[in-house]
């Protein structure tokens, strides 16, 4: 398979129509391998636009989902992100490539993040989620964002959260196609 040609259709059929025009974006995502961060066995799926099982209950992310999240959220080189999830080395790579500092992590309770390297700039949830867990946001620095797909009535959204002060906002812009990520449940509620 021509990886490089995949490369660019995904660029010009998946990214371009959904509204990803982060030049900044588009060429990381040029130029990253999505194939080398799928096992060998469905590296020809690396670059549908839905998400590519990686084993293990994790997911690659779809690339105009990952694409349309990073152009919203603003990345800038020299900024630090987080990127949280089982499958979110590529979304990390793209990140780096992109001139951030970036840490991941993968696996473990992932609902709490990774304090030690924070506050950080971004953080990209990688995965679709019922919540957003506190210990997650408070790792935000002043005015950081987050980008994540929340699942808002069973529908996956993408959704940008900023950080202001002690508040946190979120903005939903897109239906979005993701995996759940694991651990990300929301807690029962109380019932009577």
């Amino acid at each position: 398979m021509d990886y490089e040609k995949a490369r660019r259709a995904m660029i010009d059929s998946q990214l371009r129509p959904e509204a990803v025009t982060d030049s900044l974006v588009i060429a990381a995502m040029a130029t990253v391998p999505r194939e080398q961060f799928v096992p060998e066995q469905v590296r020809p799926l690396a670059y549908m636009d839905r998400p590519v099982p990686l084993g293990d209950g994790a997911f690659l992310t779809p690339p105009a989902t990952l694409g349309r999240m990073l152009t919203e959220i603003e990345a800038r080189s020299g900024e630090r992100a987080l990127v949280v999830g089982p499958g979110g080395a590529y979304a990390a790579a793209v990140l780096g490539r992109m001139g951030l500092g970036v840490r991941s992590v993968t696996e473990g309770d992932l609902t709490q993040g990774l304090a030690d390297g924070g506050p950080y700039d971004v953080i990209v949830i990688d995965g679709a989620v019922e919540f957003i867990p506190e210990p997650i946001i408070a790792q935000l620095a002043e005015g950081g964002r987050l980008g994540t797909c929340l699942m808002e009535n069973g529908v996956p959204r993408l959704v940008i959260g900023r950080r202001a002060g002690d508040s946190f906002g979120l903005k939903s812009f897109a239906d979005a196609s993701a995996a759940p990520l694991p651990g990300f449940a929301r807690p029962p509620a109380f019932i009577f």
